[in-house]
């Protein structure tokens, strides 16, 4: 067990946290959009702007392609890191200008998103269902090619949101392969969006495009996913990919990882049929789901890219040399860097989890394609740098960017999720310090666990308390804490319960034993609500593992992934900061922005408080058992363990607190009542960021 004892600072604590209402919201704004001539700084309010830019321009190419991937909600961007400040406004802003760009250089862009759309910041989080306010906000910017994430299926109001209403929006544009619900009126199963899309870009490039989800499992009853070793055999997909009409290019997204020896990735399988079938024609592929800055190369005329994670990446691919008899692009544009690197495949990885090394069959003749990619940080410095030279531009707002972040300002207030707990005194960070060492983030939920969750009735039985650390989603950076941060910590709302009167000796064994397992999840299918969601670390494994199929990331025998490695709000222009620092299949020049390497540390799958211990020292003989129910199994099992010695089951458990004092509500339980915390409200210091 861990040997600190906490004593409560405060008896009673609110067991709910406001909630505001909902707001419409209008949807896309002009194609010719008028640009403001005007100095103000827009992203929202509390933002604050990058202070360092990007290395050099980007290479522009016969078609480019700028992605995004795993938004989960950050819509107003990372409000106290300067790295990752703007917001959905500004975004749109910026692709509109690049799209003015990519018509004056006479070339194709395409704007590609992967999926995952909320879970993950309260202005998505704070709503029922999730995503009522933030997809009307989202979907102002006009992608080219969308597909669907795990997130839009968990929960049957948000997969039906989805297909009612979102992928209306987009309609041909929003591709779900291998997706399916059951239509509410007819009780037949029915794709969420477009099987396929087939189109001509405006520059003459004939495209063929799929959206194909991983072999997901943890959908809601009323959604079917079909795994891709059956996709790649249906009627429908091989007639698509040996279509009648000539296919230039083939564009396949999907919310997986593009890396096929990841434990979850079906680009493999996708691939290898296509490259069969069509053994010559380039293949473009755009992932998600892992949450990593990635790109591969998988012949000489395919790669594929991922973009990372909440708000703080934008992926950017050129490549030229595309043959077609219809493309008047130019391959390579006047004025800008081009493409130039060649596509040559590394050694086969080894495999991830218990996946074999995957053969993937190659093209068999020279390739003229040439290709560039970048990672772009997501701030106002960066999208500024790189809109310049669009027509015309006086200025980088735009009417459409400017509406969307008031609409997103007007959303965060009528949601309270700016009001202010109180001043989190330092930064704490998940990964960039080891485990329960000064500034990391554990350490401070321990603190927070043993005073926040108390049943005032058994305040002075002495209690052991464990959460699974996936309950916890990102760092908690210094400065004030809002609503917001509280979803941004931990959006799920996993309750509290217990098994009373535990003998020590028993309950002491657990941690050790749960940590020594291997990670946790949901053990059965279900229906689930917005309450069941529950996640391991982003950087502990690829992926959601706590309900999504669990991933590693031990990429041996390829190269070092990028992870999020930190972030920061105050730098200076002399020396790189804090960030990401990627390393991929093209080497290590991908970030658009240089940063140094922040560290990361491993975490255990489950991180134990205790309170209400004797406070001369000893042992006690008997503890309460406290627990997320999200655990609840691997607890049991864990104390009826031969060597532990316990005979308990689900009839000895039982809620701890109200159901409604979850994950998502003890962290602003003990901001509210921890002196350091409130010392400084309302003018709370925000510090130097993550890493730093």
């Amino acid at each position: 067990m861990r040997a600190s004892t906490f004593v409560a600072v405060a008896s009673t604590f609110a067991s709910s946290l406001a909630c505001g209402g909902e707001e419409a919201h209008s949807c896309y704004g002009p194609q010719d959009d008028v640009v403001l001539t005007r100095n103000v700084r827009r992203m929202q309010p509390d933002a604050q702007n990058a202070t360092t830019g990007p290395k050099a321009p980007l290479e522009w190419g016969q078609i480019n392609f700028l992605q995004t991937t795993d938004t989960h909600g950050w819509l107003e961007g990372h409000i106290k890191e300067q790295n990752y400040g703007a917001d959905w406004g500004d975004y749109l802003s910026f692709t509109k200008h690049m799209k003015q760009k990519a018509k004056k250089l006479g070339v194709d862009l395409l704007l590609i998103d992967t999926g995952d759309l909320h879970d993950g910041a309260g202005i998505s989080d704070a709503t029922t269902p999730n995503g009522n306010i933030s997809n009307a906000i989202w979907d102002n910017v006009d992608y080219d090619l969308l597909t669907i994430g795990n997130h839009e299926l968990y929960v049957t109001e948000v997969a039906y949101e989805t297909f009612s209403n979102f992928s209306k929006v987009y309609g041909e544009r929003y591709l779900t392969s291998n997706v399916q619900i059951r239509d509410p009126v007819t009780g037949e199963f029915e794709y969420i969006g477009n099987k396929y899309r087939y189109f001509t870009t405006e520059q003459g490039l004939r495209i063929m495009s799929f959206g194909v989800l991983f072999d997901f499992t943890g959908n809601s009853n009323v959604s079917k996913v079909i795994p891709a070793k059956t996709l790649v055999t249906q009627d429908w997909f091989l007639e698509a990919v040996n279509f009648k009409e000539p296919i230039d290019l083939f564009v396949v997204i999907g919310h997986n990882p593009v890396r096929t020896n990841v434990t979850s990735s079906t680009f493999g399988t996708l691939f290898s049929t296509i490259r069969k079938l069509r053994p010559e024609v380039p293949i473009q592929a755009f992932g998600g789901h892992t949450h990593i800055r990635d790109f591969v190369v998988y012949d000489n005329k395919a790669t594929g890219i991922e973009s990372g994670r909440f708000c703080e990446t934008l992926g950017w691919v050129a490549v030229s040399g595309i043959e077609s008899s219809t493309c008047k692009a130019n391959h390579t544009p006047k004025g800008v860097p081009n493409p130039t690197r060649k596509a040559i495949p590394t050694e086969p990885a080894k495999a991830t989890g218990t996946v074999s090394a995957i053969v993937l069959p190659t093209s068999t003749t020279p390739s003229t394609l040439r290709y560039a990619r970048r990672y772009l940080d997501w701030n106002r410095v960066t999208f500024n740098y790189h809109a310049k030279g669009s027509q015309p531009y006086t200025a980088f707002d735009t009417s459409a960017g400017v509406l969307t972040t008031t609409d997103i300002t007007s959303a965060r207030t009528k949601l309270n999720l700016t009001d202010l707990y109180g001043c989190a005194p330092a930064t704490y960070c998940q990964y960039c310090k080891p485990f329960l060492s000064e500034g990391n983030l554990f350490g401070l939920l321990q603190t927070a666990l043993a005073t926040a969750v108390v049943n005032e009735t058994r305040k002075d039985i002495p209690r052991l308390i464990i959460i699974n650390t996936g309950s916890v989603r990102f760092d908690l950076a210094q400065g004030p804490f809002t609503y917001d941060d509280s979803f941004i910590v931990s959006p799920f709302a996993d309750a509290f319960q217990f098994i009373p009167d535990v003998p020590y000796a028993q309950a002491s064994q657990v941690l050790d034993i749960l940590n020594a397992g291997a990670f946790q999840k949901k053990k059965k299918k279900r229906e689930l609500s917005p309450r069941d969601f529950g996640f391991s670390p982003i950087l502990a494994a690829d992926g959601d593992t706590c309900i999504d199929p669990p991933m590693t990331h031990d990429y041996t025998g390829t190269t070092k992934r990028s992870y999020a490695s930190g972030r920061l709000l105050r730098r200076t222009n002399t020396k790189p900061v804090p960030g990401y620092t990627t390393t991929d299949d093209f080497g290590t020049d991908g970030d658009d922005t240089v940063h140094s390497k922040i560290p990361n540390y491993p975490q255990p799958n489950d991180l134990q408080a205790n309170a209400s211990f004797p406070l001369d020292g000893t042992q006690p003989t008997t503890v309460d058992m406290v627990f997320l129910d999200f655990i609840a199994s691997y607890i049991l099992n864990a104390l009826n363990e031969p060597a532990v010695g316990g005979a308990y089951s689900l009839s000895d458990v039982s809620y701890y607190m109200d159901k409604s004092f979850t994950t998502n509500s003890y962290l602003p339980a003990y901001a509210k009542v921890a002196p350091e915390w409130q010392k400084d409200v309302p003018n709370c210091p925000v510090g130097a960021g993550i890493g730093a």
